[in-house]
């Protein structure tokens, strides 16, 4: 479990995979930073073994903005953490995984949203452009190391009740647009949990390069 400051929720998470029989570890780090990201891959290595599996979940946001207001430093920001971590992850796990390289294959699931498809317009263009990245990355991995014994798949989650909207300065903001969604509801972190587990699981074993959109219908 990586993260870069909520070391309570990271440790309450790591807590509940204890009590409930799994291996897990917390460590510090930010996936934009290379160095933390070797890091983090280090200590995987060196505490629970060979990596298997890949969840690049890490992803920022910003105050909501039209693009014509944008600076650098906030484009910069998003796409350090949302693109370059997302790829900085991936490439470590694909050194690890990669029967090219002696490894025993895995799965990679990247973490896109529905935003990709739909632009965001007046609120996160940016963040929604990040995530088209995202789902380019899939494709263009998954068959990069498809006969390699790695695939990468995506899941495109979108209106979902997190944190994450806070720190867009609309905590409710979920709340405010279900009705646009076909199943007038918001979703729940746990329905993207289980997407993707599917994606990992052996139960997705000719699945790579696909997408699993996550948005009641949107």
């Amino acid at each position: 479990m990586n993260y870069l400051k909520n070391h309570v929720a990271a440790n309450t998470v790591v807590d509940e995979i204890r009590s409930g029989g799994g291996q897990a570890i917390t460590v510090a780090g930010d996936v934009a930073v290379e160095a933390d990201v070797v890091n983090l891959f280090k200590a995987v290595d060196a505490q629970l073994g060979p990596v298997t599996a890949l969840v690049n979940n890490a992803g920022i946001l910003e105050t909501q903005m039209r693009v014509e207001d944008m600076d650098a430093g906030r484009l910069n920001r998003i796409f350090a953490t949302n693109v370059t971590g997302c790829f900085l992850c991936a490439r470590e796990a694909v050194r690890r995984m990669s029967t090219r390289h002696g490894g025993n294959g895995g799965a990679i699931v990247n973490v896109s949203s529905g935003a990709s498809r739909l632009g965001a317009a007046g609120e996160y263009v940016d963040y929604a452009a990040s995530k088209g990245a995202v789902d380019t990355l899939t494709i263009g991995l998954s068959r990069e190391v498809a006969d390699e014994g790695i695939r990468v798949n995506a899941v495109r989650p979108g209106y979902i009740y997190t944190d994450i909207h806070a720190s867009g300065g609309e905590p409710g903001r979920v709340d405010r647009i279900k009705d646009s969604v076909p199943m007038k509801r918001g979703g729940r972190p746990e329905e993207v949990a289980n997407a993707i587990l599917w994606l990992l699981s052996d139960e997705a074993s000719y699945a790579t390069g696909t997408f699993i959109d996550l948005a009641g219908g949107k």
